[in-house]
């Protein structure tokens, strides 16, 4: 398997954002997600990625993008997460928002996790942020979807520097695979200073 990363900013990365939304509706399609995902959610969520300071980092198998981390400044997010660090010392002009990494099933564990977040923390750095957040989603243990198997990342983000922080929450809607409607997920917060 011969993977590449590439680090898109500016009018490559807007070339890339359909890849990126259905990677996103593929991937998120599984635990803990379980994102019923529509184009339409897609365009709208990722025009937070227009944004001149934000940045994609695709993985490429040949021509073929099977894997993207999207990061962009925090303030760009800040109308869904300003409550969420409204009691945080830090300033939201100071966090970069590594928002999601996607990637196929096949392309996992061959380290391509900490080349996303390696790009996107270096991205951030060159720009003069002071920390690097991202969330990830809450599902209760006994959720009747949750795989036996199913193995947290709370060990690789730890490793990375990432600590989570107590009480810093948002929630966003999505409608969930089998679900009629959209409904709330809580999203716990984890930072680390650049």
């Amino acid at each position: 398997m011969t993977v590449t990363t590439r680090v898109l900013t500016g009018a490559a990365l807007t070339d890339a954002l359909d890849d990126v939304a259905r990677l996103r509706i593929a991937v998120f399609r599984d635990w803990p997600y379980l994102y019923d995902g529509d184009p339409d959610y897609e365009r709208r969520y990722l025009a937070a990625y227009q944004s001149p300071d934000a940045v994609v980092v695709v993985a490429r198998d040949g021509g073929r993008i099977v894997g993207a981390s999207t990061g962009a400044p925090m303030a760009d997010h800040a109308d869904d997460f300003a409550a969420a660090f409204a009691d945080r010392p830090e300033d939201l002009s100071q966090i970069f928002y590594c928002a999601e990494s996607v990637l196929l099933p096949r392309y996992r564990g061959h380290g391509l996790g900490h080349a996303f977040f390696d790009a996107r923390e270096d991205h951030a750095r060159r720009l003069g942020f002071r920390y690097s957040a991202f969330c990830s989603v809450q599902r209760p243990a006994d959720h009747p979807a949750r795989p036996a198997t199913y193995r947290p990342l709370d060990g690789f983000w730890r490793k990375r520097g990432y600590q989570p922080l107590p009480g810093v929450t948002a929630r966003f809607s999505w409608k969930d695979v089998g679900e009629p409607v959209e409904t709330g997920k809580p999203l716990q917060f984890w930072m680390r200073s650049l």
